[in-house]
């Protein structure tokens, strides 16, 4: 990617003119990551939506659950990748990676998710996942039923439907806006430390 490439086709403030509280929440993440995830800055053109983005990803993504860190991470790539959005599917493909400690599951999610090296119970999750992302009218009975049957309880399909849906509202913005992933996201997690 060319450096001058703006990552958004709004305007991104600076980190000295933004609300106090979010110049600290992207310090944080640049202290943690190494660098700053392009989608807090292009967030952080509109601070009250950005306070109620993260407050809310955090909620359904760092939280005690039924769904592990790793099985959050695929609902977001398989989401992701099925509305074609290059932002999410690159920075959580490289959380999923890191995460799995797997090189290969999030290219896998992103082609195939049906072809992919999960299991049984993975894939009846990223099929619910998907059914809320697009055809959510059809939800019925049988297929919560075949979540129980795989072991997920009512929260954990509370949390597969909210996940989809929120980074289907995250997909849509992201594309809408033009932003583009971090070049660091794209090695992150590659190394196979087998």
């Amino acid at each position: 990617m060319q450096k001058d490439t703006p990552i958004s086709r709004y305007p991104v403030p600076k980190l000295e003119d933004l609300p106090s509280d979010i110049a600290e929440r992207i310090n944080e993440v640049q202290e943690k990551a190494g660098f700053v995830p392009n989608v807090f800055l292009t967030l952080a053109h509109r601070p009250d939506e950005f306070r109620a983005f993260f407050a809310y990803h955090d909620a359904l993504m760092e939280k005690d659950s039924g769904l592990s860190i790793v099985e959050r991470e695929m609902i977001v790539v398989v989401t992701s990748s099925l509305n074609q959005c290059e932002y999410c599917v690159v920075a959580h493909g490289a959380i999923l990676r890191i995460r799995a400690k797997d090189p290969y599951i999030a290219d896998q999610l992103s082609i195939n998710y049906r072809k992919a090296n999960i299991t049984p119970s993975q894939r009846v999750m990223l099929d619910y996942a998907i059914k809320v992302s697009f055809n959510a009218y059809e939800i019925d009975e049988s297929d919560i039923s075949k979540l129980y049957d795989h072991g997920f309880d009512e929260e954990d399909v509370w949390d597969i439907a909210a996940i989809s849906a929120f980074f289907g509202m995250s997909n849509r913005l992201v594309n809408s806006t033009g932003m583009r992933p971090n070049n660091e996201f794209y090695n992150m997690g590659r190394e196979d430390k087998k």
